[in-house]
């Protein structure tokens, strides 16, 4: 089962180059089937928004199409900088909300040198090993203002202690994550107060293994 896991993972960081990404495959189908945010999205979201001064900035980790999440902080009137490895699905982005920024990059190694009031990384960092949780939450920590929010989903729940793989229109995508407890253990280690720690997409038994969320705050220092 360990080499399963290795090869994985090993094939996994061959896929995450910016010259081939899978979700460059699925731009089109992925943009007409993710429309509106979902009712938890909107709550989570109003969370974060009511934590933000007028016109913030707000960082989109694994930003896609722009579409539902930074047009509705856009719609409110923030700035959005957004970082997604698919070129594909960036254009679709730029198309949509041209005024703001938008950087082809792999969250793992993007080179940001500003500070934001908060970072959405929603539906993205499940598609990373979870030994690369860690460093991530750490360059995130680092981007946010002091007392600024995080958005964050993970997998619900882990079947064993591996990754896997699922098809998504037809493609293979790989998912990983932390178990929530420890999660949540990382998260305040690495200096975030968190909000809101719950389960908002219940595993059905078969593919849907479950979503967790989490909302926090940096603390200060």
């Amino acid at each position: 089962m360990q080499d399963f896991y290795e090869t994985a993972r090993a094939r996994n960081f061959i896929r995450m180059s910016l010259s081939q990404q899978p979700y460059d495959n699925i731009a089109g189908h992925f943009d007409a089937a993710r429309v509106a945010l979902q009712p938890k999205e909107l709550e989570y979201l109003d969370l974060v928004l009511d934590s933000l001064e007028p016109h913030s900035t707000i960082l989109d980790l694994g930003c896609g199409t722009g579409r539902p999440i930074a047009t509705h902080l856009a719609s409110r009137g923030h700035h959005i900088v957004g970082v997604d490895g698919s070129a594909a699905m960036l254009a679709l982005a730029r198309l949509r909300l041209p005024e703001h920024r938008w950087i082809h990059g792999l969250i793992e190694r993007v080179q940001l040198e500003e500070m934001f009031d908060a970072v959405i990384c929603w539906d993205s960092l499940f598609h990373m090993p979870r030994e690369h949780w860690a460093p991530i939450i750490r360059r995130i920590r680092d981007w946010l203002k002091p007392g600024g929010c995080l958005m964050l989903s993970s997998g619900g729940t882990v079947e064993g202690d591996h990754g896997f793989y699922d098809t998504m229109f037809g493609h293979e995508f790989y998912y990983d994550s932390l178990p929530p407890s420890t999660l949540a253990r990382l998260i305040d280690e690495i200096g975030f107060h968190t909000i809101l720690s719950e389960l908002c997409d219940v595993p059905d038994g078969a593919r849907n293994r479950g979503k967790w969320a989490t909302i926090a705050l940096r603390r200060e220092g």
